[in-house]
């Protein structure tokens, strides 16, 4: 199964807040395996453009830390699934959590 994954980056690891972020770290996956992956600056962040972006990206699942209501909506309304609560570690690392079902996640760090 082919996939792509975006994590919202700031000093290396995730971002707690997607909309903050310095950079978004995108993953191809295939089989299980991450086959390719790029850092890629976003827009700048204003209501809505974030959510587009990363539905234009291709990207089918984002890894958050924390994000409001209004986000989420958006996010599966482009059809990107957004995971949220997930802890500040390397992207990689979340990735390879993510797809061996190792993905710790705790409560949504945003509060709007």
């Amino acid at each position: 199964m082919k996939q792509r994954i975006a994590i919202p980056v700031v000093n290396g690891l995730l971002s707690a807040h997607f909309g903050h972020c310095q950079f978004f770290y995108i993953a191809d996956v295939a089989d299980g395996k991450i086959q390719k992956s790029e850092e890629v600056v976003p827009p700048p962040h204003e209501p809505g453009v974030i959510p587009r972006w990363l539905s234009d990206q291709g990207v089918e699942v984002v890894l958050v830390g924390g994000i409001g209501q209004k986000a989420v909506n958006l996010f599966k309304q482009f059809g990107v699934q957004p995971v949220i609560g997930v802890a500040e570690k390397a992207p990689a690392d979340l990735v390879e959590d993510y797809l061996t079902e190792n993905l710790v996640t705790g409560t949504n760090q945003c509060s709007h």
